[in-house]
């Protein structure tokens, strides 16, 4: 038998996070050779994220993080509710989001390529927390707004912890005016963005896919009002500015008062404060939004073992 002890085995456990018999295994076949045992379990723990890696994860945290006039929302996946509680994953997808506040881009692949809080790079602790927690996680997506002068303000919705839960906002209000007159409107303008879901600041910034898509389905129903074309083609137009209304933010009616358009609440807000206040951007992530919710292999190996 190997020469090591228990404070091996609970070392061991504390720097990979592996389970106590995988670690004693570790252990045994590196003849009591720690920083072997060690290699060893991050060399296996690497098989099992890459099997892991095929599975749905729509679930996991939005995390949110702002200094100064630059703010970032980051999305993190993983395959059940229960990770998203699970500390370790928490604490991952908060370093993550520091670490993206500082990168000049929103390219995912280039925040996991960076260097993590505690050692090697966002990436290599990704490969560790799959391996460890034992489900798929992805780093899915980021953005970063900012502005010259103002105000970036964060706000998140059904929160798990502290800028950590399932709908993260950033408001950006470039402007002269002071914090206390900026965060309170931003935080307001938030709420609404939580709730309203738009699509884009403004008409013109909507997806031109979608537009198409809405413009084909007006077509549809206009063709079996039975009217005359030229008639159809001003209700297909009139639908298209309709939707484009409703799901460009700052032509969104304003939740708080369900009558004023967001864009006249801003422009009020620059009168009464002396100054213009610009809503420059923002960002919603509402997690898993756009993912296809399947049963993952995880659910079905669970299922499978309380039935066996």
């Amino acid at each position: 038998m190997a020469a090591y002890t228990a404070a091996d085995v609970k070392n061991l456990r504390e720097r990979t996070g592996a389970g106590m018999m995988d670690c004693k295994k570790a252990l045994d076949e590196s003849n009591g050779d720690l920083e072997a045992a060690v290699d060893a379990l991050r060399a296996k723990g690497l098989a099992a994220a890459q099997k892991k890696s095929s599975r749905t994860a729509a679930e996991g945290l939005v995390g949110v993080a702002v200094e100064g006039t630059r703010g970032v929302a980051v999305e993190v996946n993983s395959e059940t509710d229960f990770v998203a509680k699970n500390d370790q994953f928490q604490d991952f997808v908060r370093k993550t989001t520091q670490v993206a506040l500082g990168q000049g881009s929103d390219d995912v692949e280039a925040l996991k390529a960076a260097a993590y809080p505690d050692g090697g790079t966002v990436a290599d602790k990704l490969t560790n927390n799959v391996a460890t927690i034992g489900e798929n996680q992805q780093v899915r997506r980021m953005k970063t707004v900012t502005v010259a002068q103002g105000v970036i303000v964060p706000y998140m919705h059904n929160a798990a912890a502290d800028n950590l839960g399932k709908i993260g906002v950033l408001v950006a209000l470039e402007s002269d005016a002071a914090a206390d007159v900026l965060e309170p409107l931003g935080k307001q303008l938030a709420m609404h963005i939580a709730a309203a879901f738009p699509q884009a600041l403004n008409a013109e910034e909507l997806d031109s896919a979608v537009i198409e898509r809405e413009r084909a389905i007006a077509r549809e129903k206009a063709a079996e009002s039975g009217k005359p074309e030229n008639v159809q083609e001003k209700m297909v137009e009139g639908a298209v500015a309709k939707f484009a209304k409703e799901n460009a933010l700052l032509s969104q009616i304003f939740v708080m008062d369900n009558k004023t358009p967001v864009a006249q609440v801003v422009e009020k807000a620059g009168k009464d404060a002396g100054t213009k206040i610009v809503l420059k951007d923002y960002v919603r992530f509402q997690l898993g939004e756009g993912i296809e919710k399947e049963e993952s292999d995880f659910a079905a190996e669970v299922a499978a073992a309380v039935a066996g």
